[in-house]
């Protein structure tokens, strides 16, 4: 490190103890070097004791992050770099306790603080005082010597109950003095001391999370865990261990608690039907160790399990007396015919808490009855109901046996039966009956009580019953007017009051007789009550009255009723008028009862205390035996005419106001109308003109006239600062017919300080997101009208719009100030991801407004737009995709995979560009190399997100086994950029599938989608298909070679999670029933070596066809016998010719070595290029056997003049075909031209693997 430039000058603050004689520090200043590496000792304290006890030593502030120290040795050692230019003396606070851990007594030393004076005398005497004590509740728990310094305990420490710290303020004054001033001097110094509580054991441990519930099913298995309880130890500074038992049980042995967790399990069998429902344990909770008393500290809690029932009974049928008894035979007794319960006493129960019980009947009699009820849930009284009583017939059947089942419905093995013998009971089943339905009677009303109306009697077959019959009336309500003797059937009158016939005239009754067994029988009784002269005249109105304006005319009838029979002298009526001292004036007619006046009503000519009311007395009676009367009272009201005007009390009124004051009262104005009544003397006031709408004014009474109030309109505040400081108003009385009188009343305006602030408008502003500015970013500004004005501004609120979110929500990200300034809350930063703009909303307050609101009508608004910045990296957004690459189908630019980011901030800082910059493969052992960038990604955009589809940049290779290992980078404008590496699993070409159609290439790839789903609903996987070309190959083995017509399909088929299909398991898949039908008729035919089924023959037919087929061979061999040997020497030639050209093929069409025409040698496609590849037309390969022209040309002429065309597909990797009936191991060459044409194949350094394909048809043998 070079030379040390300095040390640190480190100063120890104070010593502590627990109880008896403090430790000593005594050394408290030390030097330690500013490059003493972290992990070094940098000194060791220096602290003894008087009793020579263990010393313990710890660290605390200020700069214990610095050091750390060993507890039993009190070695320190350094723990952060130390910086000697940051300060070269650092105060450490060090803290050294001896003895065991209890309560520290009051009155006990803890230390002692020590100062020094160079001054002699009075001037060298020190005292000691504390001066304050953090937290300042611990001020009187210390206490200094006032001459030595020593620090003593005056009260309890309390680690959990109070403070667990405490920093003293300890001063040190000297005893002053002076020498040429009069005036002593005194000095003194500082310094703080730190006491740290530590706890001892002396509080019970609790139990937490109470109160205690748990739940174990019965029957549960031993050691099931059920419930766990928790204990703690109060003192938090220790923090003991609990042990765990169980002390007591409301059953004994069923559970067990382990004492080291506290978890409670079953102990052994449990049967809820024993044991109840709820198990009580007490548990206990002991502390390891002992303390401060020498004991283990406990406590107890206790825990309710519940036990649930589980259904393990069957339900059961009991006897129930004192007590339930288990049966299964029953007795009932039941009448004949009768309906109801049959009473068995009968009770089924399930012991199980849930029962589900169904109820059923069975035996010979089950049809006749109903079991009730039919399900249950808990224990119930069975009851046996009459289903159909017609059955219960006493003279048919005196006994019936029913078998009641209960049968568990959740386990219906679970079932009892038992027996139900019914007795049957003999009953009267006849009732009474009247010789007719009806009886019509007749009876005077008001006739005497006991006056007889009737006798009926009615006759009962039942011998039983004879001379036994009762009789009653029906309703109950008839008898307040009639009854029947019970013995005899004699009806009589009941009531003389109530048999009114002008309340009822007819009534109908139900006269009922029962036999002995209240069977009854019934007729119908309809009396008619006729009429005697007992109702006087009835007046419609007790009263009428009447309202005819003076000199009009009155026309009023006067109607009358007569409750008796109508059409009799009894009901007709004559009125008449009761002589009175207005009657005179007024005439009635006696049959009519219409009451007219004689001449013109005139009210000026009634006594005026009448008030125009005039009453007279109307009488209504009949012309019965006695004749009876009724009187009525006629008010007559003679109404006054209006022809008086009100008038004002003054000429004109003059009145004063304040402005800004709703509702302010103004004056009163008084008016009087002569008119007597107050239907015209009734006075309302209105302001006609000169209000502005700023008055309005209300009627009240004030006799003998009436009072206008005029007041400030309640919605108005009059304003001395506007125009209209005087208002002069037009005051309109009027009456109830409209006749007015008009006065003039002048109002003044006077002025008081009422005007409210007002906002001036407040320009947006522009913050950038994570800024720290601290002063003003924006302010409001407003204007108040009065001249003498104090404005304050208030928060009213502060919301943000957050991003893609138009409501406001709000936040604290600002601050307002009181004089408008509107600045950054820093404890809060701006984030532009969060929100994008702030509105903050405030009040103005006038301190000096005398009157009405202080504040401004509307509050002010500024708006904060948020300005982003780039700070946010992309973020790739998780795919569960699995991506999948077919090698041999994939070529430049093919798309294998793709991956979507997002960047958090916005505009040009959101903008991602995605790059590939790593490639590894992963084989199938999982070893991975490091591969070319075989890879690339194309940026693209959708809406918000970006997509990289990731694409091939070359041909992959065919045989590598496992996965691409691509790892992806997306990076922002501001070169933020995160990674993912994305697993694309490979497909090699051993799981490439050849399949065989007798259609044609062109048959096949118009029906390719038909096919494809066909395939994919077989195999359940999804077809890559590579290639179609035409199976142009030739049966060789044939005496004259025959071309097969078709064409061959190479795919490979491919699951979403990467596997692939062999050609073996498509074959099987394919070859199922289910599916080979559909395909064959698209023309498949061949699966690898699938067997294909010969009909039956008939030999004798094939004999004779092979007769002749002989004779055919023998012509046959002998023209082709020439023939070959023109065409062997053709395909040297072609041969030849092909190898030249494929030596000048260019280089990046060469894979995997040269494409040879008229070979057995397949490009990736499958094909044979002279199959199924473009070629240059000048350069004859099919040489035809008649023609004699190929055998002059020369080799030479093969030299640069002919190029082959590639297909597009031509860049990959191209196999060598297998000689035919190989099926394994590599491909062999048996001709030497097949072996030169393999070994040109291969490209120096390349180690791609070449894979063998068979095509039986086509072999270098044929060259």
């Amino acid at each position: 490190m070079g030379e040390i430039t300095g040390s640190i000058l480190l100063l120890c603050l104070i010593s502590l103890t627990n109880a008896n004689t403090s430790p000593t520090i005594n050394t408290i200043v030390y030097r330690v070097c500013e490059d003493t590496p972290p992990g070094v000792v940098a000194f060791t304290i220096d602290a003894s004791d008087a009793e020579n006890n263990p010393l313990t030593f710890a660290l605390t502030e200020p700069n214990d992050i610095f050091f750390s120290v060993e507890e039993n040795t009190g070695r320190v050692l350094v723990q952060r770099t130390l910086d000697r230019e940051s300060g070269d003396v650092m105060q450490l606070g060090v803290t050294v306790s001896d003895g065991p851990n209890t309560n520290t007594l009051p009155n006990t030393a803890l230390f002692r603080v020590q100062a020094t004076d160079a001054d002699t005398s009075t001037a060298a005497v020190i005292k000691y005082s504390i001066e304050e004590v953090t937290p300042n509740d611990g001020l009187s728990l210390f206490s200094i010597v006032v001459t030595n310094g020593e620090v003593k305990l005056n009260g309890r420490l309390n680690y959990t109950g109070l403070s667990t710290f405490y920093r003293l303020k300890i001063k040190a004054t000297d005893g002053g003095g002076q020498c040429h001033s009069d005036t002593p001097i005194f000095h003194s110094s500082v310094v703080f001391s730190f006491v740290t509580v530590t706890d001892v054991a002396d509080l019970d441990p609790q139990f937490i999370g109470l109160p205690y519930t748990g739940r174990v099913e019965e029957n549960s298995p031993p050691d099931l865990s059920v419930f766990k309880v928790t204990a703690i130890d109060q003192d938090i500074g220790i923090n003991d261990a609990m042990i765990y038992s169980i002390e007591q049980s409301t059953e004994d042995g069923l559970f067990r608690i382990e004492s080291d967790t506290g978890v409670i399990s079953v102990l052994s069998a449990i049967d809820r039907e024993a044991t109840g429902d709820i198990v009580t344990l007490t548990i206990k909770a002991t502390e390891t160790h002992v303390n401060i008393h020498g004991i283990q500290a406990s406590t107890t809690a206790n825990v309710q399990i519940n036990i649930i029932d589980i259904n393990d009974n069957k339900p059961e049928f009991y006897k129930c007396g004192d007590p339930c008894v288990m049966a299964s035979e029953f007795t009932g007794e039941v009448f004949e015919h009768s309906l109801g319960s049959v009473p068995i006493n009968m009770t089924v129960k399930d012991l199980d808490r849930t029962a589900n019980t169904k109820l059923s009947l069975g035996g010979p009699d089950g049809d006749v009855f109903s079991v009730e009820p039919q399900f249950t849930m808990s224990d119930s009284i069975v009851q046996l109901l009459v289903k159909q009583p017609q059955l219960l017939d006493y003279e048919e059947k005196q006994q019936m046996v029913v078998s009641v089942i209960a049968q568990d419905e959740k386990e219906t093995s679970f079932h009892s039966t038992a027996t139900v013998t019914i007795q049957i009971k003999d009953t009267n089943d006849n009732s009474p009956k009247f010789p007719e339905d009806t009886y019509k009677l007749n009876v005077r009303e008001h006739s005497p009580v006991g006056t007889e109306v009737a006798i009926i009697t009615a006759e009962d077959p039942d011998t039983m019953d004879q001379d036994r019959l009762t009789y009653r009336l029906l309703p109950d309500s008839i008898l307040v007017y009639f009854d029947v003797e019970p013995l005899t059937g004699k009806v009589y009158v009941k009531n003389q009051t109530l048999l009114d016939r002008e309340v009822r005239s007819l009534y109908s009754a139900t006269l009922q007789a029962r036999d002995s067994d209240e069977k009854p029988g019934s007729t119908v009784l309809e009396i008619t009550v006729t009429d005697i002269n007992d109702n006087a005249p009835v007046i419609n109105r007790d009263s009428y009255l009447e309202f005819v304006q003076e000199g009009g005319e009155l026309e009023l009838k006067i109607e009358a009723t007569d409750a008796d029979d109508p059409n009799t002298e009894n009901s007709q009526i004559v009125f008449a008028i009761v002589p009175s001292k207005y009657s005179s004036n007024f005439t009635i007619d006696p049959n009519t009862g219409v009451l007219r006046n004689n001449g013109e009503l005139d009210r000026e000519a009634l006594d005026r205390e009448l008030k125009g009311r005039i009453e007279l007395n109307i009488t209504a009676t009949d012309k019965g035996t006695p004749p009876l009367f009724s009187v009525a009272k006629v008010i007559i009201n003679v109404e006054d005419i209006n022809d008086n005007m009100p008038k004002f009390e003054a000429q004109a009124y003059k009145f004063s106001v304040k402005e800004g004051e709703k509702g302010a009262f103004v004056g009163s104005v008084q008016a009087e109308d002569l008119d007597q009544t107050t239907d015209f003397n009734r006075i309302s006031f209105s302001i006609i003109d000169g209000s502005f709408g700023s008055f309005i004014i209300r009627t009240f009474v004030d006799e003998p006239g009436y009072r206008g109030n005029i007041t400030v309109d309640p919605d108005i505040e009059l304003d001395y600062e506007s125009a209209r400081k005087h208002f002069k108003l037009r005051v309109e009385a009027t009456d109830l017919g409209q006749k007015k009188a008009v006065v003039m009343v002048e109002v003044d305006v006077l002025d008081v300080n009422d005007e409210r602030p007002e906002f001036l408008p407040a320009r947006p502003v522009t913050v950038k997101e994570n800024t720290t500015i601290s002063g003003a970013i924006g302010n409001f500004a407003a204007l108040d009208k009065d001249g003498n004005h104090s404005l304050i501004y208030e928060l009213e609120s502060i919301k943000c719009k957050f991003r893609g979110n138009d409501s406001l929500i709000p936040c604290n990200s600002f601050i307002l100030e009181p004089t408008g300034e509107v600045k950054l809350n820093l404890e809060h930063m701006v984030d532009y991801e969060l929100y994008d703009k702030v509105l903050v909303e405030a009040q103005v307050v006038d301190e000096y407004t005398q009157k009405g609101e202080n504040n401004s009508v509307t509050t002010g608004l500024l708006e904060i737009n948020i300005e982003d910045i780039n700070d946010n990296a992309p973020e790739f957004i998780y795919s569960n995709s699995v991506f999948v690459v077919v090698s041999e189908s994939a070529s430049k630019g093919t798309s294998v995979a793709g991956v979507t980011a997002v960047d958090r901030d916005s505009g040009v800082n959101k903008q991602i560009e995605f790059e590939v910059t790593a490639v590894q493969f992963e084989n199938t052992n999982n070893h991975t190399i490091e591969m070319r960038k075989l890879f690339e990604a194309v940026t693209t955009q959708q809406k918000d997100n970006y997509v990289g589809i990731i694409q091939t940049t070359e041909g992959l290779e065919l045989t590598l086994k496992g996965k691409y290992l691509v790892t992806v980078t997306a990076t922002d404008t501001g070169n933020l950029f995160s990674t993912t590496v994305l697993e694309i699993f490979t497909v090699d070409e051993s799981y490439k599938v050849e399949l065989r159609f007798t259609t044609t290439q062109a048959e096949v790839e118009q029906n390719l989608l038909t096919i494809t789903r066909a395939l994919t609903a077989a195999t359940k996987a999804a077809v890559e298909v590579v290639s179609i070309r035409p199976d142009s190959t030739e049966v060789s083995r044939q005496v004259v070679p025959v071309a097969v017509s078709g064409s061959i399909m190479v795919a490979y088929f491919v699951y979403s999670n990467g596997t692939a299909l062999a050609s073996n398991e498509v074959e099987k898949m394919l070859s199922d029933p289910e599916h080979f039908p559909v395909l064959g008729q698209l023309g498949l035919t061949y699966i690898g070596g699938s067997t294909v089924q010969t009909p039956e023959v008939d030999p004798v037919k094939y004999i004779l066809l092979g007769m002749v087929g002989g004779l055919i061979i023998v012509l046959a061999v002998l023209t082709t016998s020439l023939v070959c040997t023109r065409r062997n020497y053709g395909r040297k030639l072609k041969a030849a010719k092909a190898m030249n050209t494929a030596a000048m093929v260019a280089s990046d069409n060469q894979k995997s070595g040269p494409v040879v025409p008229g070979t057995n040698k397949y490009t990736m496609e499958g094909a044979n290029p002279v199959l199924n590849q473009n070629y240059n037309t000048t350069m004859v390969l099919d040489i035809d056997e008649e023609s004699s022209d190929v055998d002059k040309v020369s080799l030479n002429s093969l030299d640069g003049s002919d190029d082959m065309a590639m297909s597009e597909k031509d860049n990959h990797i191209m196999g060598i075909i297998q000689e035919e009936g190989e099926d394994n191991g590599p491909p062999q060459h048996i001709e030497p031209l097949g072996a030169v044409l393999a070994q040109r194949g291969q490209k120096k350094g390349s180690n791609n693997a070449r894979m063998g394909v068979s095509n039986p048809a086509f072999s270098t043998t044929d060259l």
